[in-house]
């Protein structure tokens, strides 16, 4: 299990930045030891654990770019079109025999091996057969055009995957082409995640008038899941500071990290703090963040917790800004920052200074084709429509107070968020 000191997060006073929070996660958290080799099939979003060194070069021999007529770089004609006698004819995965002769071509095709002494190809559509049946080719090409020299994309024993590098199919693609069957990866963070409260019933379960359905632990079990994790559903605890400390105690040495959603704030009804601290520690961190400043970070047994909060807006957005980042670095995986791209304002706006806000937002194409981003029309950290019918959200910086129509401002994609 990851194992974190009891005093890690031991910060008090005034709201913390997002970058600060993230900060003192990501400095703090160790990263788990254990190894797994997986087959290359089951690679993708896994931790890579090992650097990987070319074993061989990319591509592994000189082969032509398209399908034309190779031929020496001594012959190239220079002022006028020349005719060339055709000399062979070479097919992807063939083998070459012999050498190109002098004042010869050979016709050859896109991922044929270049034949010896032959440099340089010329497109197929740029040619053309006189009526001797030889190869014309016209003067003016680039000695070497068309032709992918051996190890032009990587050369053998380059680091061409380090460790660290959560894979994504093209990173599965490139260990293919090195011929690797089974790759060295971290094993999976395991985490468990609960709600809490006795307002909550869970899907296919009898609700009674007074509750909802449980939508936020099936809400960060999907993105815990996108993050590559090995994920407990431990349900619903009640509002009960002692079940509420057995649950956690129970499930702390086995799992690398703790996930709550709801009763971290500073209601009477909110028990996570005190449940916490009566078998761990906890600080309960106001960041300053919107939707989302009530989230809580403690250490149960050497495991972190974090508290979201129970409205589902602000449950995703601190998802993506606390326990991604957190997840990450207990995977061991490199920091993976999130670019926000500048797009257009089709709205106006008016936030609170020193405080982070995120506004959830549509794409289009205005009337010049520029990107423009149109606000969610009705407000509210509870309201899941939000979430499914905009395209991500706009980043509001600390420093920004107000925002106007055709003000730029940074766009992330909610398929970019986890």
């Amino acid at each position: 299990m990851a194992q974190l000191s009891d005093d890690c997060f031991a910060f008090g006073g005034p709201m913390m930045s997002v970058d600060e929070a993230v900060g003192l996660i990501t400095a703090r958290v160790n990263a788990i030891a254990d190894l797994e080799t997986v087959p290359l099939v089951d690679a993708d979003g896994r931790v890579l654990a090992r650097d990987i060194a070319a074993p061989l070069p990319l591509p592994p021999f000189t082969n032509s770019a398209v399908d034309g007529y190779a031929i020496r770089n001594a012959d190239l004609p220079q002022e006028v079109e020349q005719a060339f006698p055709l000399d062979g004819r070479i097919q992807a995965g063939g083998l070459v025999h012999a050498g190109i002769k002098p004042g010869h071509t050979a016709r050859i095709f896109t991922g044929a091996p270049m034949p010896p002494g032959a440099e340089t190809v010329f497109m197929q559509e740029d040619v053309r057969i006189d009526e001797a049946g030889n190869i014309v080719l016209p003067p003016g090409l680039k000695p070497g055009a068309n032709v992918r020299p051996a190890g032009e994309d990587i050369p053998e024993g380059h680091i061409a995957l380090r460790a660290g590098q959560r894979l994504r199919p093209q990173h599965v693609a490139l260990a293919a082409a090195f011929g690797l069957s089974r790759l060295d990866v971290m094993r999976r963070i395991r985490v468990a995640v609960f709600s809490t409260g006795d307002e909550l019933a869970s899907p296919g379960e009898p609700r009674a008038a007074s509750q909802l359905f449980d939508s936020n632990r099936f809400m960060l079990m999907a993105m815990l899941r996108r993050l590559g994790c090995e994920v407990s559903d431990l349900g619903i605890l009640r509002d009960e500071r002692n079940s509420l400390a057995d649950g956690l105690k129970q499930v702390a040495g086995s799992h690398d990290l703790i996930l709550t959603t709801g009763g971290v704030s500073t209601g009477e009804e909110d028990h996570v703090k005190a449940a916490v601290e009566s078998i761990g520690s906890l600080v309960l961190w106001r960041m300053a963040i919107k939707p989302g400043r009530p989230v809580a970070m403690g250490i149960i047994d050497g495991t972190p917790l974090i508290g979201l909060p129970g409205n589902p807006v602000a449950s995703f957005v601190t998802f993506v800004h606390v326990v991604r980042p957190t997840v990450l670095a207990l995977a061991g995986s490199r920091p993976e920052p999130l670019l926000p791209i500048p797009v257009r304002a089709a709205f106006t706006y008016k936030k609170k200074i020193a405080r982070r806000e995120y506004v959830r937002a549509s794409l289009r194409r205005g009337e010049d084709g520029t990107l423009e981003a149109v606000k969610f029309p009705r407000e509210g950290a509870g309201l899941l429509s939000s979430l499914v019918e905009t395209d991500g959200l706009i980043e509001l910086g600390e420093d920004i107070t107000r925002v106007q129509p055709g003000q730029y401002v940074g766009f992330l994609s909610y398929a970019d968020l986890i």
